[in-house]
């Protein structure tokens, strides 16, 4: 039961993490004036 739990949390950690970098890579492009669209900035 224990490695089950373990790799469901880690995949929550994992897919947690790619949300927040994919939101502060957002983030920073839309503060030098670009569009982010489908995880690419746009317009720089």
């Amino acid at each position: 039961m224990k490695p089950i739990r373990t790799l469901i949390l880690l995949s929550i950690a994992f897919v947690l993490g790619a949300l927040y970098e994919r939101n502060q890579a957002a983030e920073k492009c839309t503060q030098l004036g670009g569009t982010p669209l489908a995880g690419l900035c746009k317009g720089l």
